[in-house]
């Protein structure tokens, strides 16, 4: 009877931890009236109104958003997009693997079988550049086409 107390009272407590409420930004377009919500603590790319970008996990308190330990106002966003880490990983990896395994090719080719080879150096130079540029395809929310961001809470 003592362990089914103690295991009852363990769970009791870890539910307790874990419905806390949790923060998010919910995205609203004025037009069609679409929303999506983004969790506290996922990857995100921001820009403000005055041109700087900020990439990385994302924190709310009150109207601020807390990036890379900086402070940006919610009202002062142009757009804001998601950045999940596998496809920037392997959009990442796969085109600089990629752009290296084909300029080897062009290389070997070209020193042993076809000197025309070498013109794989070409492609393999624009695969690893838009490799280290590492393209986000996913959608960006912009506030001049009439999306709205705000903080609400979540409860569980």
């Amino acid at each position: 009877m003592k362990k089914l107390t103690v295991l009852m009272l363990c769970l009791f407590f870890a539910n307790i931890l874990y419905a806390q409420d949790q923060q998010a930004i919910k995205l609203t377009n004025q037009t069609t009236q679409k929303e999506f919500l983004i969790k506290e603590n996922k990857r995100i790319i921001v820009e403000t109104t005055d041109g700087k970008k900020f990439s990385g996990r994302f924190s709310l308190a009150d109207n601020t958003i807390t990036i890379d330990n900086e402070k940006l106002e919610i009202a002062d966003i142009v757009y804001l997009k998601r950045n999940t880490l596998v496809t920037s990983t392997l959009t990442t990896g796969l085109l600089v693997y990629g752009g290296a395994v084909t300029a080897g090719f062009g290389a070997l080719i070209g020193v042993l079988i076809q000197p025309s080879a070498f013109l794989l150096f070409i492609p393999a130079a624009g695969m690893i550049y838009a490799g280290i540029k590492s393209p986000n395809f996913h959608k960006k929310y912009k506030t001049e086409k009439d999306w709205t961001f705000e903080p609400i809470t979540l409860s569980e």
